[in-house]
């Protein structure tokens, strides 16, 4: 698929973007190589090949599910200005 300055100026004018002519002619042969690139990846036969989750074949450390924080929540609510039923009470600020 190549791209023409009808499509950038498409595409420019459907992003908000005001290009120069230069700069549409730059932006034309940026989006020609991605695609040239998609169209390169598409032609490689990938059948038989199973997905990844990773490209890495290494596996992940995983950390044990424990509680590390420490409970605070009493010593905040002893410096609250105001407590009620354990809820922090601030004053109105809209009316």
């Amino acid at each position: 698929m190549a791209f023409n300055q009808s499509d950038v100026e498409k595409i420019a004018q459907l992003s908000r973007l005001s290009l120069t002519e230069a700069e549409s002619r730059a932006m034309q042969l940026e989006l020609d190589s991605i695609f040239q690139m998609i169209e390169k990846m598409q032609a490689v036969n990938t059948d038989g090949v199973e997905p990844m989750s990773h490209p890495h074949e290494i596996p992940l450390r995983l950390r044990d599910d424990v509680v590390t924080e420490v409970d605070n929540h009493k010593a905040y609510q002893e410096i609250a200005p105001q407590v009620q039923n354990s809820l922090y009470l601030v004053p109105k600020v809209i009316e």
